[in-house]
């Protein structure tokens, strides 16, 4: 039978994964941006073939889809964003577990932390590449392999979107106010 716990991190807490990730990044600062992918990759399959609780696995998928986003390239994404992914990562390539890994079921309890503290600094970033993923397998499945879809179709189609959805309020909300007029 499952258990649930459930615990908040105060600021303080946070504070100390903080300068534990910023030790951290220090340390792999040696490391050229090609080390960092290669030592990440080798991080989460190594979780991989471990048996990971689902909430380490969830935030892995996560981990994972960052890593893809930088080897995508027809994601095009711009140095400074490639920059602090690479930063974020760099993390996994050094770390300090402070409950080691192989205590079932807590073992990643503090990866699962850190992981959560990179998602949730670089959510945009995750949310937009896996918007831009289903872009393109939606493509891909219209029009086929010839598709061509990258950064800059997937961006043109998110302006054309929008710009029909500001005609649509527009033209309803127009629509509105002759309608209160006459009645």
């Amino acid at each position: 039978m499952p258990i649930q716990i459930s615990f908040e991190l105060s600021d303080s807490d946070l504070e100390h994964f903080r300068k534990m990730m910023n030790a951290a990044l220090e340390k792999a600062s040696q490391y050229s941006p090609d080390e960092v992918l290669e030592k990440a990759r080798a991080m989460t399959a190594e979780m991989e073939s471990s048996s990971l609780p689902d909430f380490v696995r969830v935030r892995m998928e996560s981990l994972e889809a960052l890593i893809s986003a930088l080897e995508d390239p027809e994601w095009q994404m711009p140095d400074d964003e490639k920059a602090e992914i690479l930063t974020s990562l760099a993390y996994f390539s050094e770390p300090h577990d402070l409950v080691p890994d192989e205590i079932p079921g807590l073992g990643y309890v503090d990866d699962a932390i850190m992981i959560e503290l990179v998602i949730q600094d670089l959510s945009q970033d995750l949310d937009a590449y896996k918007q831009f993923c289903g872009y393109r397998a939606t493509e891909e499945k219209r029009r086929g392999a010839e598709a061509n879809v990258n950064r800059e179709s997937w961006l043109a189609s998110k302006r054309t979107e929008l710009r029909s959805s500001m005609r649509r309020s527009r033209s309803s909300g127009s629509r509105r106010r002759v309608f209160s007029r006459i009645m």
